[in-house]
């Protein structure tokens, strides 16, 4: 009895099956950051996202162990089938979620029912290599082979996926290329074990493997169509690029003379209405500050907040720090962007580096007379910590004597509590005086934005003497009057710790949206 265990399989069958124990584990994360990453590029709050995903995963791979006890018979079989399965469902994920989220109805049903399916596949796999192999190896090897190779596959996952995948190979396929990995896994195993399944079963596994291996091959090759339409029913104009980056997603539309760009699914600006935005951002700060000589610009990658600060003649030193490297060459290589920006990242004045805005303030021995915030919505805990009070105490510790800083505080309307939270954390943050003030931006709707400096802000000082198309001296009272019901009370600062200003900003979204 024992020696008919040993002969079942030879040396070459146990590695083709150690093969598939460490492409188990690949596939498994790879799986798990594909749907996390989605739903936040989706929905936001990328921890709550990722939470969701990384708990139904391993409460159904839970349910997938505990069912494996009931499989008994024909292990090669029943791995191999599973293995399909997980390419169908594992490989059309992303797709499918693409196609929900189009469809703006049961994202969050069908996001759960594909993790626990994609979860239970999974947990069904390692139990079920596990006892092939037993019939090889002697229980502890047996253990140590399976574990250790399955969480070797699993940590070269985590080294790619943010690295070569995401940034390189890109979302939607890195779906369909997995799916095929597991593909890769049932047809090794059949070719190696054939000779231990029925002819019937035989005939299925390979109607089975040609069938769904077609049709991933296929939707790889027209991946590039097939995901520019999706994309196009997510946004209202027709898009015209679309890229993702190392950081984020970044989307073009046009419709007409309106062309707008998307990071992440969300609107930065609208060529019809931009300016109303930056002349609000940019002169009001520029006209209070006394000197001029060094201006900082945390993110501002598309370039149009260096194109309203090159109005001031006597700026020597504009630095513009914005994480994507892709973002800002967009600014300078597309027609349309260096049109609109008026060329500015190519002024010998101005200085794009390319890093973390809190690591490059960290780091910075320089002191700047303006610092000008004009970073993403506050939509995931990244870029929530740009909105902490540790931040922004490390920003006035960078401020020249008479400095004044800015920061977009997204909409006292729609998201009040998140406006209010950026004025808290700012006095939080040591900057004894603070000046909320907004604008309607038809693009956005009302918008808001916060003045903080160590110095009286006297509003009846700004004189805006550069060419604008929308501020004029005779309106800076209106930008500074905030209507009562756009008030909230109790509202608490922002920390690292407790990034308060994510809960505000996604419950005043969530209402609206």
């Amino acid at each position: 009895m024992e020696e008919s265990k040993k002969s079942f399989l030879s040396n070459k069958d146990a590695l083709v099956l150690l093969f598939c124990v460490f492409i188990t584990g690949y596939c498994t994360i790879i799986y798990e950051l594909l749907i996390g990453s989605i739903s936040s590029y989706f929905i936001g709050d990328s921890i709550k996202q990722f939470s969701i995903t990384i708990g139904l995963t391993m409460t159904a791979m839970g349910i997938g162990t505990l069912v494996s006890r009931f499989v008994k018979n024909n292990l090669i079989y029943k791995f191999i089938v599973v293995e399909v399965v997980l390419a169908i469902f594992g490989g059309f994920s992303v797709p499918i979620l693409y196609y929900i989220y189009s469809l703006q109805i049961f994202y969050y049903p069908v996001m759960c029912f594909l993790i626990i399916i994609i979860g239970t596949l999974i947990g069904l796999e390692i139990p079920l290599l596990t006892r092939i192999l037993e019939k090889y190896f002697q229980l502890r090897e047996n253990i140590s082979n399976v574990l250790s190779l399955d969480y070797l596959g699993a940590f070269i996952a985590s080294l790619i996926f943010p690295f070569i995948l995401l940034p390189i190979v890109g979302i939607f396929n890195t779906s369909v290329l997995t799916g095929l990995l597991n593909m890769v896994i049932a047809i090794f195993a059949f070719n190696r074990f054939k000779n231990k399944l029925t002819r019937k079963k035989q005939i299925i596994v390979i109607n089975q493997c040609i069938f769904i291996t077609f049709f991933l091959i296929a939707f790889l090759i027209f991946s590039k169509g097939i995901s520019t339409y999706l994309e196009k029913s997510m946004y209202d104009d027709r898009v015209i690029f679309t890229k993702q980056t190392k950081y984020q997603k970044l989307v073009i539309t046009k419709n007409k003379a309106d062309i707008r760009l998307f990071i992440d699914g969300n609107v930065q600006f609208s060529t019809i209405d931009e300016y109303r935005y930056h002349e609000l951002l940019v002169h009001i700060p520029m006209s209070f500050a006394k000197n001029h000589e060094n201006i900082l610009v945390l993110g501002g990658g598309d370039g149009l907040a260096a194109r309203e600060i090159l109005k001031y003649n006597d700026v020597k030193n504009i630095t513009v720090v914005d994480l994507d490297k892709e973002m800002t060459d967009l600014a300078v290589n597309n027609k349309i962007f260096a049109q609109l920006n008026n060329n500015s990242f190519k002024n010998s004045k101005v200085k794009v580096i390319n890093t973390d805005a809190f690591k490059f303030l960290e780091n910075s021995d320089t002191f700047y007379d303006v610092i000008i915030v004009d970073l993403p919505d506050p939509n995931n805990s990244s870029l929530a910590r740009l909105y902490s009070r540790e931040f922004y105490k490390t920003a006035r510790k960078k401020l020249a004597k008479n400095g004044i800083l800015v920061t977009q505080a997204t909409s006292p309307f729609f998201s009040p509590e998140a406006y209010w939270c950026v004025s808290e954390t700012l006095k939080s943050a040591g900057f004894k005086f603070v000046k909320p003030y907004h604008t309607y931006v038809p693009s956005f709707g009302d918008w808001g934005f916060v003045l903080a400096s160590n110095l009286p802000i006297n509003i009846s000082k700004i004189d805006i003497k550069v060419p604008a198309k929308y501020i004029e001296n005779k309106a800076i009272e209106n930008y500074f009057y905030i209507e009562k019901d756009l008030y909230r009370k109790n509202i608490k600062p922002s920390t690292l710790d407790k990034p308060k200003i994510l809960e505000y900003y996604l419950n005043g979204w969530r209402y609206w949206n």
